[in-house]
């Protein structure tokens, strides 16, 4: 090999080719570079300089820096180097690691002429640009053993760096393959890191997770910028996105770098001045982006490289004062700060030479920002845990309030539930009082009026009753006188010629059957005047005015004149069936149970017409001796009842009947009845089928039964 790279210098020797100073003798390196101190610099600018005037005319100086750092400006820089090719290899490659530069033009100057070979930069449309990946790598076509000037001109309008190196192949394509691994594996961190945290925000609904998110594409659309990948893969075709990206997204990332410190460590409470320094510096960082914007690259690029470093700055001193006050968040945030801060140190010390140039240092930043945003993301799920732990706190302490004020309050609901139970059993007992007060006044005042017309109609209907009843007998017996007259006279006038024409008469009009017809009409008469005094004794027998005094009533002779008073309800509608045992006269108020009676008959009588019609009802009213006790049952085959209307039965206004119908008193007040003869009212229903009262009075009453009445 040290014979192949001696050949070339010999053959140089001996054609007399001399080799300057600031020549680079390639012998087939890996990567030889960086080629800073081996360069020549020159300035131009107006930055429109044509390739020939700068070769006829530039004043070039040798450069004193391995990576010539040009700053900020609107010149364009043209950087000049022999490349003597000493490799076996007919192809050298020229890398200059440096993605953002705007225009980046390279001249070949070999055997008399100068050949364009690229025409590129961030700025200039991709189909033009003489590279396929984001980093600029071109092959020299110096062969072996020849040499040739290389005129390199840059122009950017952020900071402008020239990194060159020479490489072999090999060494060129391994190392675009690990940028990308590199790169590659950044985003997927970038991208695991925003979709958890965006995962956590869409469950906690903390706005910290949501500018933590934001954050995080900020970041890698930054790096992105600042590596070129973001100009050669996502917005390839906008030169205006290219040239103001880095910039923009520098802002942005600050931003919201700020507002999620914010958040995460709640600065407002530690820091009363934050809000106006933090709205001051945002103003310049904004001002400088829409400076860099219309034109003022320099300006603005300047400003807000200035107000990126001040609040980076700024936000340590932040992060260092509340984690001192021993803020748990604060401590994660000024670890994670403190990686990305330190990463920039690096990549700025490496831009000005303080530190070497390779891997490590060029891409410092952008593994600080990766080890960053993994740092933050411990840190907020270290504040799910913090806040998990004070929820617990929270809970257990509002759980042993909770069993404090449980126990008070248990206590005061006994208390308070012995005098609800006092007053309601006094309430209770005030509200049956005046329930069966109302249902005696309802009771006495409907019967007391019934009772007089009752009494009053059966008075009225008896004088013409008693004077027509006392007339049939005399007129039955003054017609059989009459007819004996007359047949006496049709006997003795049966042979005389001179009754010839009253026999004729007679026969006309037919004797024999009028006479048998008044027979008829007679018994008619009477039938109907004995069952006329049968309904007006019913009528007297039910009104019984004499009610509030207790008297021996049979029980049999009150039901049957209840049936008679409501003949109406029952005629041609309901049939009535007795079967009446023989009972002893019961001491009662037969007034009273004589509204039993019929309040207990009219709902019978109701319930099977509204079921059968005006056919096909039947009202059962039985009787029995049952020991010292009356039973009565009075059964229909009527609707019948739920389990649910029969527990509201006896239940004061509680009626099934259709809106003017009924009261709801009629089995409330019988109930009473019942009571106050120390019996008892039972009911059993089947819906349906019907429905069965049944009655129970004692033959002999207790000593209170007076008292009770």
């Amino acid at each position: 090999m040290k014979r192949l790279t001696f050949l070339p210098l010999l053959v140089a020797l001996i054609t007399g080719t001399s080799v300057s100073a600031s020549s680079v003798i390639y012998r087939g390196e890996d990567q030889l570079g960086p080629l800073g101190k081996t360069l020549s610099v020159f300035e131009d600018p107006s930055g429109n300089m044509s390739a020939e005037d700068v070769v006829r005319n530039g004043a070039f100086v040798i450069s004193a820096d391995d990576i010539p750092n040009f700053g900020t400006s609107g010149s364009a820089f043209w950087l000049m180097t022999e490349v003597y090719n000493a490799s076996p290899s007919d192809r050298v490659v020229l890398n200059i690691d440096y993605p953002e530069i705007d225009e980046l033009d390279l001249y070949l100057f070999t055997n008399g002429k100068l050949v364009s070979l690229v025409r590129g930069g961030q700025l200039r449309p991709r189909a033009a640009r003489a590279q396929d990946s984001p980093a600029f790598s071109f092959n020299l076509p110096i062969a072996y053993g020849a040499y040739g000037t290389l005129y390199i001109k840059t122009k950017s309008s952020k900071l402008l760096q020239v990194p060159i190196f020479l490489q072999n192949e090999e060494t060129a394509v391994r190392h675009k393959l690990s940028r990308n691994i590199f790169m590659g594996g950044y985003i997927g961190i970038m991208l695991v890191m925003v979709l958890y945290n965006l995962f956590v925000f869409i469950s906690t609904r903390d706005r910290s997770y949501l500018f933590y998110v934001m954050y995080l594409l900020a970041v890698g659309l930054t790096q992105l910028s600042f590596t070129g990948y973001a100009a050669f893969y996502i917005w390839p075709g906008s030169a205006w996105i290219i040239k103001h990206s880095s910039t923009t997204f520098t802002v942005i990332t600050m931003i919201l770098a700020t507002e999620f410190m914010q958040r995460f460590i709640n600065v407002t409470n530690y820091d009363d001045k934050f809000l106006r320094i933090k709205s001051s510096i945002y103003v310049i960082a904004v001002f400088g982006a829409i400076s860099s914007m219309l034109g003022a690259s320099v300006l603005g690029y300047t400003l807000i490289q200035t107000t990126s470093s001040i609040m980076a700055t700024y936000i340590l001193f932040i992060a260092v004062k509340i984690t001192r006050a021993g803020h748990r968040p604060a401590r994660y945030f000024l670890a994670a700060w403190s990686v990305f801060m330190t990463g920039v140190l690096v990549f700025v010390a490496k831009d000005w030479g303080l530190l070497p140039y390779n891997d490590i240092t060029k891409y410092m930043m952008i593994i600080g920002s990766a080890v960053e945003v993994v740092l933050l993301s411990f840190g907020l799920a270290d504040k799910i845990n913090v806040l998990r732990r004070e929820k617990e706190l929270s809970q257990a302490e509002a759980l042993r309030m909770a069993k404090e004020n449980e126990r008070f309050i248990r206590d005061q609901n006994v208390v308070l539930e012995q005098k609800v139970t006092e007053r309601t059993h006094a309430l209770q007992e005030s509200n049956d009082h005046l329930k069966r007060t109302q249902s005696q006044l309802v009771s006495a005042e409907k019967m007391a009026s019934l009772g007089q017309l009752t009494a009053g109609i059966a008075h009225e209907i008896n004088n013409p009753l008693n004077f027509i009843s006392s007339n049939i007998p005399p007129l039955k017996r003054d017609l059989l006188d009459l007819k004996e007259v007359l047949d006496a006279y049709r006997s003795a006038s049966k042979d005389d010629p001179a009754m010839k024409d009253v026999h004729a008469l007679e026969e006309r009009i037919g004797v024999d059957y009028t006479v048998k017809e008044v027979h008829e009409i007679l018994a008619c008469m009477e039938t109907g005047a004995a069952r006329t005094s049968e309904i007006v004794r019913g009528l007297r027998t039910f009104s019984r005015l004499d009610e509030d005094d207790l008297k021996e009533a049979d029980i049999n002779e009150g039901l049957r004149s209840t049936v008679v008073v409501l003949g109406p309800q029952f005629r041609d509608a309901v049939e009535v069936k007795y079967d009446l045992a023989d009972l002893p006269e019961l001491e009662c108020y037969p007034g009273k149970l004589n509204q039993l009676f019929m309040n207990l008959l009219n709902n019978a009588a109701h319930a099977v017409k509204q079921r059968h019609g005006t056919s096909g009802g039947v009202v059962s009213i039985t009787t029995r001796l049952d020991g010292d006790r009356i039973r009565i049952d009075i059964m229909d085959n009527g609707m019948g009842m739920d389990e649910s209307i029969q527990a509201r039965l006896f239940e004061p206004f509680f009626t099934t009947k259709d809106v003017g119908e009924g009261t709801g008193l009629g089995l409330s007040i019988a109930q009473g009845i019942v009571e106050k003869h120390q019996g008892h009212i039972a009911v059993k229903s089947v819906v349906g089928q019907g429905t069965t009262f049944t009655i129970t009075l004692p033959t002999t009453r207790s000593g209170d039964y007076a008292k009770s009445a």
